[in-house]
């Protein structure tokens, strides 16, 4: 394993631990896709998360921008899957602190705990598992800049774009693997359902 895992390995640890899944997927929003992905069934295993999250902690890092203000950096994430990814990436980095904005309910917007209060200024690299729909890691930048923190890059272990996921603009963006899953939206457009494969339903 090289000290930043390459493509190849990441790819091959998520599929040794039934993280990534090929076959013929229907998601929560509605889209089918050939492959599926759950990169905590990855993270159960303490060896794993650590060459992981410390690969992504080098891909940081190497940022000089970033690297010049780990001292006084917040690493902050949406629960619950990123949490893991955001503890070893500020282990990895000796990062400030970590903290994370949750929901009670999907129609919820992203909250932070009671008492937790952000400094204006404060300078922030948002973390997660994976970004796909992006939907969360968007809320969650809104959420920390609206309480005056300065969001100074993103990072994820898996990049695995649909076709309607946001682009971050300039925002430095780093991913130990990206994955170009096959999305269809919806059962009509779907080649795998006209082929007659019959799909696995996910909860998220």
């Amino acid at each position: 394993m090289h000290l930043v895992p390459t493509q190849e390995e990441v790819t091959e640890l998520l599929e040794k631990t039934g993280a990534l899944r090929r076959g013929h997927f229907k998601y929560a929003n509605g889209l089918h896709s050939d492959e599926y992905l759950q990169v905590p069934l990855a993270m159960r295993y303490y060896q794993h998360a650590k060459t992981l999250s410390v690969g992504l902690s080098r891909l940081v890092r190497a940022n000089p921008e970033i690297r010049a203000i780990i001292p006084e950096l917040s690493i902050v994430a949406p629960a619950t899957g990123g949490l893991p990814v955001a503890y070893g990436v500020c282990e990895a980095l000796r990062a400030h602190q970590v903290y994370w904005a949750e929901r009670e309910n999907e129609d919820e917007p992203l909250r932070f705990r009671q008492y937790l209060e952000q400094v204006a200024g404060e300078k922030v690299l948002l973390v997660d598992d994976i970004l796909r729909t992006g939907t969360k890691l968007r809320q969650l930048k809104s959420l920390v800049e609206s309480n005056g923190g300065v969001v100074v890059g993103l990072a994820v272990v898996v990049y695995q774009p649909t076709p309607a996921t946001p682009d971050f603009g300039p925002l430095p963006f780093f991913y130990l693997a990206g994955l170009k899953g096959i999305y269809y939206r919806d059962a009509a457009a779907c080649e795998l359902c006209q082929q007659g494969v019959p799909f696995e339903t996910t909860r998220m």
